[in-house]
């Protein structure tokens, strides 16, 4: 299969790696430095592109792939605020648009256990909800995508929150929202943790990525599965939770 590569930071880096040793080819590396280069590619000859680049360039790659019907594997966050123009993008140009916060395995079977978990305390309420989250300095959005998608599996399982807030050092949290803790250490690929913390006692879950390779070759395996698909798709589809 050949794959664009759309952002060539540590995780495009690993990435490229993981594909080239599944049989893949690399057709373009592209970063902010050769973003022109984009214009020379002869579209026929990709069959995917991964984007795993910065915020500020996410919309841009994943028009691109729209308008030159790329399908599009995206890992990067920090770009939300654009998703239902995306989807309206990818709708028109009938593309495949493919989204996840977190590429990990054991991350979204995370995500599974943090939405029962929150069913579970619906009820319980002597009990407050809080998420941390902890990544490498390099990370540029905070809370991250995972957070947030932890935090939604959560607001969205349990009627006693309506919305999550970012923390600022020790700040009360109003009721009815659930705060988000944000650190930023090195080395740090990625810990999250969900709370559930009362006068008697406490209930946490954690995980904690040991390195990027899990993200790494979630994101390849996307990416041999998405083309012929159409629309907007998630790891739900993927795994068929």
């Amino acid at each position: 299969m050949n794959i664009l590569i759309l952002g060539y930071g540590k995780m495009g880096k690993i990435i490229s790696q993981m594909a080239e040793e599944r049989g893949h080819r690399i057709v373009a590396k592209i970063n902010i430095e050769n973003v022109a280069d984009l214009d020379h590619l002869n579209t026929d000859d990709i069959d995917v592109a991964i984007e795993f680049s910065q915020p500020s360039s996410a919309v841009g790659n994943i028009t691109w792939c729209m308008q030159h019907n790329v399908p599009v594997v995206v890992g990067t966050t920090g770009w939300m605020e654009e998703k239902e123009a995306m989807t309206a993008l990818c709708t028109q140009k009938n593309g495949a648009l493919f989204y996840a916060s977190n590429f990990s395995i054991g991350v979204n079977i995370f995500f599974k256990v943090n939405a029962f978990l929150a069913k579970l305390m619906n009820e319980q309420t002597a009990y407050q909800a809080d998420l941390e989250e902890i990544h490498h300095t390099e990370k540029k959005d905070a809370p991250s995508g995972t957070a947030i998608t932890l935090a939604e599996g959560l607001i969205n399982n349990n009627n006693r929150y309506s919305k999550w807030k970012l923390k600022e050092g020790e700040e009360k949290t109003e009721e009815g929202v659930l705060p988000i803790t944000s650190k930023r250490i090195d080395p740090a690929p990625g810990t999250h943790i969900v709370s559930y913390t009362s006068d008697i006692d406490d209930i946490t879950i954690k995980h904690t990525a040991h390195n990027r390779k899990g993200f790494a070759l979630g994101a390849v395996l996307v990416a041999e599965w998405l083309p012929g698909k159409k629309g907007v798709l998630s790891m739900n589809d993927f795994l068929d939770f």
